[in-house]
């Protein structure tokens, strides 16, 4: 909870039912502000709804949903270099200097895995992202499948593991001539996830 933040808080949905509030929307949240704070006394915002009974409260709890649309990662993406936010920028900044783009969907030099290039520098660095994006860029030239969150995070993954022992030219001649479709059937084979690209790639 170390990047929680009050302002990002949705209202409560409160229902008022015999003079007594029952909530049906924002449970975890008066939790989260009680643990946060320290105190379980802590205000937080309510919408209060008079005279519902208990399934006018689970059917709005319910049918509500159907009218909020989950934010992508790419949305989530925007809005914080629209707040100028540092990580964000970075992330912008480095991907820009390889001649790539960031984007909602996949395409030639268009990364859409978002989520696996904030993973990959909030856990391994910057530096490590810079590599991981060289390599990718310097072997497969902006492939569109070359930018899959599992080759991203294949390739950091051995940068970790071998930081200077591995040797970018041979990288690149190693697995230049490997057709992309073909790395992504054998590492399915091979193992689970960024784990199987990172052995099929190793």
């Amino acid at each position: 909870m170390k990047n929680f933040d009050i302002r990002q808080v949705n209202p409560v949905k409160v229902s008022r039912r015999n003079g007594i509030n029952y909530v049906f929307n924002g449970q975890h949240t008066i939790e989260t502000v009680a643990a946060v704070s320290g105190s379980r006394d802590t205000p937080v915002w309510c919408m209060i709804y008079d005279d519902m009974d208990y399934l006018e409260e689970a059917d709005t709890f319910a049918n509500q949903q159907r009218f909020v649309r989950q934010l992508t990662p790419y949305d989530i993406f925007k809005a914080n270099i629209e707040a100028q936010n540092n990580e964000q920028l970075t992330i912008k900044e480095l991907v820009e200097s390889y001649n790539l783009k960031i984007g909602p969907t996949k395409g030639y030099c268009v990364i859409c895995a978002i989520s696996t290039l904030q993973f990959i520098y909030e856990n391994y660095g910057f530096h490590v992202l810079d590599r991981t994006l060289k390599l990718c860029v310097g072997t497969w030239e902006g492939e569109a499948s070359s930018l899959a969150a599992g080759i991203l995070k294949g390739i950091a993954m051995m940068v970790v593991a071998y930081q200077d022992k591995l040797k970018d030219a041979l990288f690149q001649s190693k697995l230049g001539c490997v057709s992309i479709k073909e790395i992504t059937r054998t590492a399915k084979e091979r193992n689970n996830g960024a784990m199987g690209y990172a052995e099929e790639i190793g």
